[in-house]
């Protein structure tokens, strides 16, 4: 099938996940994970009706900028961020998916402070608790959010999470419904620079109970582009 044939078919799995769930499928957004896919599949994306386009990569990103690859779509960093290349992204995106750590949010409100703009992100959450991936952990999340309006150039709009590869359908449920309650939890939290209003979870495999779930934002790559060739 087209990208623009995926996409349909994915906005009509998304609603019917979303009113299976007694919700308005215009609450959720589609971000399409453009990792590896060049500038012609990104405008194609964009022209089928994608919310908002998802880069992992510094390097691709910086790439297809100066394609004008993204013209016609907010453009979001999803993958993770190192410290030493926060310049290369600050000011560059709408919003930070994955600040996972306080090096990095504070590397980030640095640059944005250098820059004079407010950057918003989102945190990481290790929402599984697993070794091999990075975010905090879903206890730091309060605390953090308290420490919030002491980087003033930065501003809050709510969580993400990766949570661990699923063996069968529904085995996320359990991480997303948590990823929800620490949400609410801290959406009362508002500040200058903290409006929680986004919650970033579901992929191509679990995107439907994430909704269910209550994500705001699902991110999608091979359901749209196909598979990716690692090779």
């Amino acid at each position: 099938m087209s990208i623009a044939e995926n996409i349909a078919r994915i906005r009509e799995e998304m609603a019917r996940a979303a009113i299976a769930a007694g919700r308005n499928p215009e609450e959720i957004l589609l971000c399409a994970a453009t990792k590896m896919n060049d500038a012609d599949a990104v405008r194609t994306a964009i022209a089928a009706g994608v919310d908002i386009c998802g880069e992992n990569r510094v390097q691709e990103l910086t790439q297809k900028l100066s394609q004008n690859a993204y013209a016609g779509a907010p453009l979001h960093f999803i993958g993770h961020l190192q410290t030493n290349k926060v310049k290369q992204v600050v000011g560059k995106v709408d919003l930070i998916h994955s600040v996972d750590s306080l090096r990095l949010l504070t590397a980030i409100n640095t640059e944005a402070a250098r820059q004079g703009i407010r950057q918003d992100i989102l945190l990481e959450v290790n929402i599984g608790q697993e070794e091999s991936k990075s975010g905090f952990t879903p206890e730091d999340i309060p605390v953090l959010v308290e420490q919030i309006p002491s980087f003033s150039n930065i501003r809050l709009r709510g969580l993400m999470a990766i949570p661990p590869i699923s063996q069968n359908s529904g085995d996320n449920r359990k991480f997303f419904e948590k990823m929800y309650l620490l949400a609410v939890d801290i959406t009362a939290k508002k500040s200058d620079n903290v409006c929680v209003d986004i919650l970033s979870m579901g992929m191509s495999d679990d995107f439907e109970d994430a909704i269910a779930c209550g994500s705001t934002m699902i991110r999608i790559g091979t359901a749209i582009f196909g598979q990716r060739n690692y090779a």
